[in-house]
């Protein structure tokens, strides 16, 4: 194989984030040296029609390239982060229980993504949320009964993949049983190979047997699988990926800049040993402005190809599922017509409403006059970005004008509740992983019993008047919230 032949196959497995709402002039000319993807974030979105845009010019450098983007719904959104997800999130569709009703939303977040020129969308989370704890992965997760997960996974990925949309199931072999954020660390599952078989697995059987176009690993730690991080891990990827469980599609990484691998080493390294386990592209968010960390990764991969520590025949393999995933999104360009005639409107809210789960079941009465909302939420994962959902303040606030709202976080104190004027709604995110929450939320309702709790993140212990727990931080189960408790539902 000749040097340029060789360049060109190194460039094609490679999934670079940029700068700007434009293709920079580095991208452009990487493009036509055979770069095989992008990945899109926030800061890369102006609008559907923007993005689109943006697509369409990258595809005038490159046809074949596959461009992706995180689009779950609920709390991480790339397309719609400058005002937060229209859909609930995994667990919120969980809840809700309706497989029928989770593949109809996948399929309207299909008809978003394709709409935005997206080849291949990194969702849906498989994960089981074995351990409430989890800083990442939460309600991103459709549940804790791996059949669930498998069930609702399944749905979702056909729902998006007849939008015309690749489809991705992460985080492999499963992130759900961490307490650790692999964006800042190296999290370790430290479950038996029997427990893993039972729990984490599934799903991604589940997903596989659906079709599922992509798979991301996890930057996670199995010792019972490998003493190597999943991502560097032949005997995950290879062995128990491909042999175990059958497929046959393109393998992602996260992130390779994520503290969980960059840590351990430099990231042409990184990329070198992931395609030698086999995954076949490498997700990199962050890019240099000239886009010399790209060409360093190219010759990272060249490199060690010369040196005889990557075979040229898995490089080959892995720019070869690349072009796969291509082929088969330009083979759905009727699915992708079609889809962008069937919106299905009001189901966002409809399905966040679905989700809802209060306690007492019956509520005490809606609220009818404007209350003090009190938010009490630590900082968001990495994962989540730059999502900015509408809280639920400024959702009661469109039904109730003259809502107050108030901001509390770890370091601060409660603002005077012992005369509010009106009612008190105490809004919390995971307060069953956050002690200060919870001593917050407890002196908040020793001088207001009479208190309402909504609980977006994972529920804990009821608590309050009433309890109500939406399942998802997302714009949708914002406004399902209000409207529930406002009588409006």
């Amino acid at each position: 194989m000749s040097e340029g032949e060789l360049d060109r196959m190194a460039m094609a497995v490679l999934q670079p984030g940029f700068e700007g709402t434009e293709p920079p002039a580095w991208l452009r000319r990487a493009l036509a040296e055979g770069l095989g993807g992008v990945v899109l974030f926030a800061r890369n979105v102006a609008g559907l029609e923007g993005t689109a845009a943006l697509a369409a010019g990258l595809r005038r450098e490159r046809p074949d390239v596959v461009v992706a983007v995180d689009e779950e719904g609920g709390s991480v959104t790339r397309l719609e982060a400058a005002g937060g997800s229209s859909w609930p999130g995994n667990m919120a569709l969980g809840v809700a229980g309706d497989e029928a009703l989770t593949r109809r939303v996948a399929r309207q977040i299909g008809r978003m993504v394709a709409a935005a020129g997206v080849t291949l969308d990194y969702a849906p989370v498989v994960d089981v949320n074995a351990d409430p704890r989890n800083p990442v992965i939460g309600v991103r997760s459709f549940g804790s009964d791996p059949d669930e997960v498998g069930r609702h996974g399944a749905a979702w990925i056909e729902g998006l993949q007849s939008a015309g949309v690749a489809a991705c199931a992460k985080h492999f072999p499963g992130h759900g049983d961490t307490v650790t954020d692999s964006h800042l660390a190296l999290p370790a599952v430290r479950a038996s190979r029997e427990v893993i078989e039972r729990r984490d697995l599934p799903p991604f059987r589940a997903a596989i047997a659906a079709g599922v176009r992509a798979v991301m690993c996890g930057h996670l730690l199995v010792p019972a699988v490998d003493a190597l991080p999943a991502t560097l891990s032949r005997a995950v990827l290879t062995g128990l990926l491909r042999e175990e469980l059958g497929f046959e599609g393109l393998v992602v990484t996260d992130a390779i800049e994520m503290r969980a691998v960059a840590a351990l080493h430099p990231p042409g390294e990184i990329a070198v040993r992931a395609l030698a386990a086999g995954a076949d592209a490498i997700c990199v968010g962050v890019s240099s402005a000239r886009g010399e960390s790209v060409y360093a990764l190219r010759d990272a991969i060249t490199g060690a190809v010369r040196e005889g520590r990557l075979a040229e025949e898995r490089l080959a393999e892995a720019a070869g599922r690349v072009r796969d995933l291509a082929a088969w999104y330009d083979a759905q360009a009727e699915a992708r017509k079609a889809v962008a005639r069937d919106a299905d409107e009001g189901l966002g809210l409809a399905a966040a409403t679905a989700a809802l789960r209060a306690t007492p079941a019956e509520p005490p009465g809606p609220l009818t006059r404007a209350p003090l909302v009190v938010h009490m939420a630590a900082r968001p994962s990495q994962a989540v970005g730059r999502a900015t959902p509408l809280t639920l303040g400024e959702a009661l606030g469109e039904l109730l004008p003259g809502t107050v709202t108030a901001q509390v976080h770890d370091d601060g104190r409660l603002p005077d509740l012992r005369d509010t004027g009106g009612p008190l709604v105490i809004a919390v995110h995971d307060a069953v992983r956050h002690a200060w929450m919870r001593r917050l939320l407890e002196e908040a309702l020793r001088a207001r019993p009479d208190a309402i709790v909504v609980e977006t993140g994972v529920p804990g212990p009821p608590a309050g008047r009433l309890y109500l727990a939406t399942h998802g931080s997302s714009t949708a189960s914002a406004r399902a919230a209000a409207r529930w408790l406002a009588g409006a539902v």
